[in-house]
């Protein structure tokens, strides 16, 4: 370990599902083997996981970032999918699709179900979201401390064109937008709804003031970390931590690797590169939120740009191949603000 790298008592990570989860997997196998400087398997990591995504389906509270998160670290993810639980069966969603129930384009699968029971019944008990992700993972053991961003109901929704709707337009929630339409229409505007109302849940601030490394991992910028962003007091907290401020390039080539981050960055006006996204969470010298971004290697070309913003910034391999690759990025994080070297 070079000398030069800092103790990692405490990371914090601001995570989205599929992205999000498995750079903490890649990060913990990276403390776990010392590939990360600074870290060891006893540094602690705490996720604060986008919630703007939630909602309520056939009576259920449904959280899937949280749970893609809790699944991919307590080993329960369905790799392929990369969301929803392994070895899953579906009797449930076929019997509902035989009553005719709507809608039969979002599935639970039967393993699934019971988590989403047990986060509702918990809720209508009056226990926190906080304190139904803490017990959900007593079962899980994920490795680290899973924190929503708030306790709050916020919902991410998306309006989109429509020829017949009176105005030209309608709004769908996002797991509409994401699931049945497959982001496949133009989105015309991103609302997060019951936001500027929200507070950060308990230990939100505190993860973001007490730490010692935040990453900003290639989570989607618009509805995982953006909205996380969004919360009241979280930008604030990342202005005022004395913790560095290291991101991720969600967007590989001029593109983004997974999901739908294209449409979104198209949708508020910021230019899909990864140098656009950079400057679009904007250095923290100049009123954003970063002290440095990693871009991928076929991004290099972009580094100087960055650096003209305010960033530090470095191109390395950001694909996320194997948990080697994803601890190698995390160490590329770790080196680019620390000052450490390889």
């Amino acid at each position: 370990m070079p000398s030069s790298a800092p103790t990692l008592r405490r990371i914090t990570v601001l995570s989205g599902g599929v992205g999000g989860a498995r750079f903490v997997q890649g990060l913990l196998h990276g403390l776990r083997t010392g590939v990360v400087p600074g870290g060891s398997a006893a540094t602690e990591v705490t996720v604060i996981a986008n919630t703007a995504d939630d909602w309520w389906i056939h009576g259920l509270k449904v959280c899937p970032d949280l749970d893609t998160v809790m699944y991919t670290l307590g080993d329960g993810i369905d790799v392929e999918r990369g969301w929803g639980r392994r070895e899953e069966t579906w009797s449930a969603k076929t019997e509902l699709e035989a009553y005719g129930v709507e809608p039969t384009w979002f599935g639970l699968g039967d393993r699934d179900i019971a988590t989403h029971l047990v986060r509702t019944q918990m809720l209508e008990a009056g226990f926190s979201l906080s304190q139904v992700t803490e017990a959900l993972c007593r079962r899980w053991q994920p490795g680290v401390r899973l924190l929503p961003m708030t306790d709050d109901r916020v919902e991410t929704h998306i309006a989109i064109a429509d020829p017949e709707a009176p105005s030209g337009r309608r709004v769908v929630h996002f797991q509409e937008y994401w699931v049945r339409l497959r982001a496949e229409v133009p989105a015309e505007t991103v609302l997060v709804v019951g936001q500027d109302a929200a507070t950060p849940a308990p230990g939100v601030l505190e993860a973001l003031g007490e730490t010692d490394l935040v990453v900003l991992p290639p989570s989607n910028p618009v509805v995982s970390v953006g909205t996380i962003l969004g919360v009241p007091g979280v930008r604030d907290a990342l202005h005022a931590t004395p913790a560095p401020v290291v991101g991720v390039s969600p967007i590989v080539g001029g593109s983004h690797v997974h999901g739908m981050a294209r449409q979104l960055l198209t949708s508020i006006g910021v230019e899909v590169s990864a140098a656009g996204v950079g400057a679009h969470y904007g250095a923290r010298s100049g009123g954003g939120v970063l002290d440095a971004w990693l871009v991928d290697e076929g991004d290099a070309d972009q580094v100087s740009r960055l650096e003209e913003t305010g960033l530090r910034a470095r191109a390395v391999p950001l694909m996320m191949t194997d948990h080697d690759a994803t601890a190698a990025m995390a160490a590329a994080a770790v080196e680019l603000v620390s000052g450490a070297t390889a």
